[in-house]
């Protein structure tokens, strides 16, 4: 009798447990393909305004950009269709490892994809930074080498480059392991004892800090060069236009990749060099991973606002709500600066000067015949 009444209330926890732990797995499966659906959207729909833009600007120095913008966003939207894709399979196989994994492939192919996904946007975002850095300070250098060749050709060298990466704790027989939560893989972040698994977690992080040190350093160089050149004269001003437009994005690239994924890089270099307590790093590594996959969401809306035609019309749209009266100053068409050097450019000709010279000169001789045949 003592025996069943001491098992009743442990059976009622039990299954209370149960329908808590079925309701938070129904949770994270719907927000798990909801932001899988939204970001292959937003990539998607990047993707179709750069490809757009490319092919207007295919001959221009904005095609290299437009180049490595699109090879980020691609990136983005298979990180996105991948994970995402196993990340559902795990938690609909209720996250029973053994069970769908004994070989532990699953688990490899999931680990690499975190790894490979989640550097391509770091290095991308380092080498968009560089580009445009070489297209301000250099414009003869960079006219003439970097080309949509060899865009493709760095392209597919920081592809290959995150390849290895990924595969370097298969390379150094770690593998990748199962995470506390038991919805991913990534490299080993408990009981690190191995220098291997310490020196894979560390080059990981250093790679991804070093992407965003590089970005920093590249766009504060980008943004003082053409301050400075706008305070010297007033030369290839629509040029700038365009570099103003890339070096916002950039900025707001390197933005949302500091504010997404630096919690994580910080946290995997803590684990290695300062080991604290097990429970609470479980926690932050789990917070800092869901900061670090809102990155590949918000990349591709910084192509998809952040251009001409929708910061014109934001322009237009604070100035009335600030009562401001509209001037049309063609902020970033600059039309009218661009007939007006080709006027001077034109009158300080000398064909034009000859010519100008050549009607004074008819002008002087009417003038004289007048005075001779007028009235005396």
């Amino acid at each position: 009798m003592n025996n069943s009444s001491a098992l009743t209330p442990f059976c009622g926890t039990g299954n209370l447990s149960n329908t808590t732990n079925f309701m938070d797995q129904k949770i994270s499966v719907f927000f798990t393909i909801i932001f899988m659906t939204v970001g292959i959207l937003s990539n998607s729909l990047a993707i179709a305004i750069l490809l757009k833009a490319y092919q207007r600007f295919r001959k221009k120095s904005k095609a290299s950009f437009l180049l490595f913008a699109s090879g980020l966003v691609i990136s983005d939207l298979f990180g996105h269709l991948i994970n995402g894709t196993i990340a559902v399979f795990v938690y609909a196989s209720d996250r029973d490892w053994l069970r769908f994994d004994y070989l532990n492939i699953l688990c490899s192919i999931f680990g690499m994809c975190m790894v490979f996904f989640g550097l391509c946007p770091l290095l991308l975002g380092s080498v968009m930074a560089v580009e445009r850095c070489i297209g301000v300070t250099q414009p003869i250098f960079h006219s003439t080498k970097m080309t949509s060749k060899h865009v493709k050709i760095i392209l597919t060298l920081v592809w290959l480059f995150a390849i290895l990466v990924a595969l370097l704790p298969i390379l150094t027989a770690r593998g990748y392991h199962i995470q506390a939560s038991r919805t991913w893989c990534f490299i080993k972040t408990e009981q690190i004892e191995e220098w291997r698994d310490q020196f894979n977690l560390l080059f990981f992080s250093f790679l991804g800090l070093l992407s965003l040190a590089i970005s920093f350093i590249c766009n504060s160089i980008t943004g003082i060069t053409l301050l400075r050149v706008k305070m010297k004269n007033q030369k290839y001003r629509q040029r700038r236009s365009h570099h103003l437009e890339m070096i916002i994005q950039l900025l707001a690239i390197m933005c949302v990749s500091c504010i997404c994924w630096t919690p994580f890089l910080v946290t995997m270099t803590q684990i290695v060099l300062d080991k604290g307590d097990p429970l609470k790093t479980r926690q932050t590594i789990l917070f800092s991973l869901r900061m670090a996959t809102w990155n590949q969401i918000l990349d591709p809306w910084v192509y998809i606002l952040l251009r001409k035609t929708v910061l014109k019309k934001l322009f237009r749209i604070a100035r009335r709500c600030c009562g401001v009266e509209m001037i049309n100053l063609h902020t970033w068409e600059f039309s009218s600066i661009k007939n007006s050097l080709k006027g001077a450019t034109l009158s300080d000709s000398p064909s034009c000067t000859r010519t100008n010279t050549f009607k004074s000169s008819r002008k002087s001789e009417t003038e004289h015949k007048s005075e001779l045949t007028g009235p005396k």
